[in-house]
């Protein structure tokens, strides 16, 4: 699909997450980044190659085998990468659910 900007891709992110349990695994990799940034910091730079390789394996499986899509990444991986981002502030905010209304997608999560 093509997009003219990130703010058209956005409800196009979302859909492709809309199943809680794709969410959920999502924030689990997204939270691995940020753990694998600390340890590299006070352990070892090695750490920042398994960061992406993580998050991504677990994201991806849940396109897999739980949303039954093939991931956004693919197609867009700048803004989707983006859109990971904002969707784990969501999360963790308690925003997401108010975005998902607006977008017609189930909230639970």
């Amino acid at each position: 699909m093509e997009f003219k900007n990130y703010e058209e891709f956005w409800p196009f992110y979302l859909s492709q997450h809309s199943k809680p349990s794709t969410r959920a695994w999502h924030f689990v990799g997204t939270s691995f980044v940020f753990i694998f940034i600390i340890l590299a910091i006070w352990k070892s730079l090695w750490f920042l190659l398994l960061a992406p390789i993580v998050a991504y394996g677990i994201a991806w499986f849940s396109h897999f085998f739980i949303e039954g899509n093939k991931p956004a990444t693919f197609g867009h991986p700048f803004w989707s990468l983006r859109a990971d981002f904002r969707m784990y502030r969501m999360i963790l905010f308690g925003q997401l659910s108010n975005e998902l209304s607006k977008q017609s997608i189930d909230k639970s999560l």
